[in-house]
């Protein structure tokens, strides 16, 4: 059978060890001073260990303090997470997506009225996600690229991530063959520098190095192909929507692997909710289409 301490105690003790004072620990909790004090003082005496060093106008935590709070704090948050994600299992109809920005607006946001027109009750609420960010709690879910290894999270493959370089259509009429890369300018995405030496290589063409512009995202880096600025690596599927109405074009047949799959990812606690539900079945059915 488990055998808890004073569980009133604890709370008193670690609002005031977190607040550094019974007075800020009594606002938090709704209490006086006195109670605060009260309470703390019996938690000590059950344990048989101070936890405050109690000095002139202040309070200070004793190494027991210190090491109980920190244990605490934490495991108070992961009780208040725990119960956010069971109260949302009631019923929320609040969908927070965590998405990269060139994702968003190359392929989901397009997608968005058809979910919407399928589930029009729901709140979607679009937050900055991507693999160099990281999940945050609050978040419904995440969509992210990777290999689909994430700890702790439940991953649904969504799509392949396939390379090929895409230019405005005037670019693509100069190029012939991938050797005329050489005399192209080679427009670079500061986090996938991987990206054009994988696809060089696959085509066999050597001593070929990017030295175009830069850019922070790949949407950036597609719209700058688009303007003639360039060639871009295009990725699936942020370019099938511009290369189907002919903004982009693909002037080479071959695409390679990135070694990667676009996943929705989300903790196994959230999977009975209802808006995640609607979103998890309607994008999988899309993706898969």
């Amino acid at each position: 059978m488990r055998k808890l301490p004073f569980l009133n105690g604890i709370r008193a003790f670690e609002a005031a060890a977190r607040a550094r004072g019974f007075a800020k620990a009594a606002d938090e909790l709704h209490v006086t001073p006195a109670a605060i004090s009260r309470m703390v003082q019996l938690l000590e005496q059950r344990l048989g260990v101070a936890l405050f060093e109690r000095k002139p106008n202040r309070l200070a935590l004793t190494a027991a303090g210190i090491a109980y709070q920190a244990g605490l704090t934490q495991i108070f948050d992961q009780l208040a997470n725990l119960t956010n994600q069971v109260t949302a299992m009631a019923g929320s109809r609040v969908l927070t997506i965590g998405v990269g920005p060139t994702f968003a607006t190359r392929w989901l946001i397009p997608r968005l009225a058809d979910f919407q027109k399928k589930e029009p009750d729901l709140e979607v609420r679009f937050v900055t996600g991507g693999a160099t960010v990281p999940y945050n709690e609050e978040w419904t879910c995440g969509i992210r690229l990777g290999r689909g290894d994430w700890p702790d999270f439940a991953a649904d493959r969504l799509f392949a991530a396939d390379l090929m370089p895409v230019c405005s259509p005037s670019t693509a009429r100069r190029l012939k063959s991938p050797n005329d890369l050489r005399n192209t300018t080679l427009l670079r995405v500061a986090h996938a520098a991987e990206d054009w030496p994988r696809w060089l290589k696959a085509a066999e063409i050597s001593k070929v190095r990017p030295k175009g512009p830069e850019f922070e995202y790949y949407g950036l880096a597609q719209q700058a192909a688009a303007d003639g600025v360039g060639v871009a690596m295009g990725i699936t599927p942020y370019v099938d929507d511009d290369l189907k109405a002919g903004r982009l074009v693909a002037p080479f047949a071959k695409s390679v692997s990135k070694g990667e799959h676009w996943y929705l990812i989300y903790r196994i606690g959230r999977k009975d909710e209802a808006a995640f539900k609607a979103f998890r079945s309607w994008i999988m059915r899309v993706a898969k289409a």
